[in-house]
C-alpha cells in the first residue's frame, strides 16, 4: 500500500476506471453475441439489436477501451451478418 497521498488517491480512481472500463467493455461483448446469436426470424429486431451493438462499440472507442481498427472490423462483421439475413 502506498504511503504518499498522490499515490493512495491514484490507487482508489484507478479501481473506478477499471470498474468503468469493464462495465463498458462487457456490454460491449454481450451486445456483439447478441447479434451473433441472431436468428433470421425477424429483420426489425435484427437492425434494433444491431444498432444497440454499434452504439455499445462506439462507446468503448471513445473511451480508448479498443483500437479503432478493431471498432470498425467488428461494426462491419456484425452489418454484413444482419444483411446476410434478408
Amino acid at each position: 500500500m502506498p504511503n504518499i497521498k498522490s499515490a493512495k488517491k491514484r490507487v482508489k480512481t484507478s479501481i473506478k476506471a477499471k470498474e468503468a472500463n469493464t462495465i463498458h467493455r462487457t456490454g460491449m461483448k454481450t451486445a456483439i453475441k447478441k447479434v451473433e446469436k441472431l436468428s433470421s426470424d425477424s429483420i426489425n429486431e435484427a437492425k434494433k439489436i444491431l444498432d444497440n451493438a454499434i452504439k455499445k462499440i462506439d462507446k468503448a472507442l471513445t473511451k480508448g477501451l479498443i483500437h479503432g481498427n478493431k471498432a470498425a472490423r467488428a461494426k462491419s462483421r456484425l452489418t454484413k451478418k444482419v444483411n446476410q439475413m434478408k
